[in-house]
């Protein structure tokens, strides 16, 4: 086999890998997790206490998301990102940092515009309500 064409087939197959890969890992985690609520609930006669149990392990998270918080993360990662490009690896890496940083504002911005906690939300509904 030709060694020019070695490169291109691993880039490909790792495109393919990669999510593969992933997918088995997210299934194996979440089997153990489920095998373990399945022998701790044959021990619990309380549904209470399986319910319980149950919302100890629910993953997904009752809160609103922080746009102010992801909007600093985006901005230091694109200040990395241009750094990068200006230290490193030149004009173009400059540009993407660039971009991301000004995401990141407008994420931070957004942020602010649009409260999303429940105390923000009662201190903006107080607020318009005395004006």
């Amino acid at each position: 086999m030709d060694q020019n064409i070695i490169i291109p087939i691993f880039g490909m197959l790792t495109g393919i890998i990669i999510p593969i890969a992933v997918f088995v890992w997210l299934y194996k985690d979440a089997k153990g997790k489920r095998e373990t609520v399945l022998e701790i609930s044959k021990n619990l006669n309380d549904p209470v206490k399986i319910e319980e149990l149950l919302q100890i392990f629910e993953e997904r998270k009752k809160e609103p998301i922080d746009y102010r918080r992801n909007g600093v993360i985006t901005i230091f990662v694109g200040v990395g990102l241009f750094l990068l490009g200006y230290l490193a690896l030149g004009r173009v890496l400059e540009g993407v940092g660039a971009l991301v940083g000004l995401i990141g504002i407008g994420t931070m911005i957004a942020g602010y515009l649009y409260p999303n906690t429940g105390k923000e939300l009662t201190d903006a509904v107080e607020q318009y309500e005395k004006e």
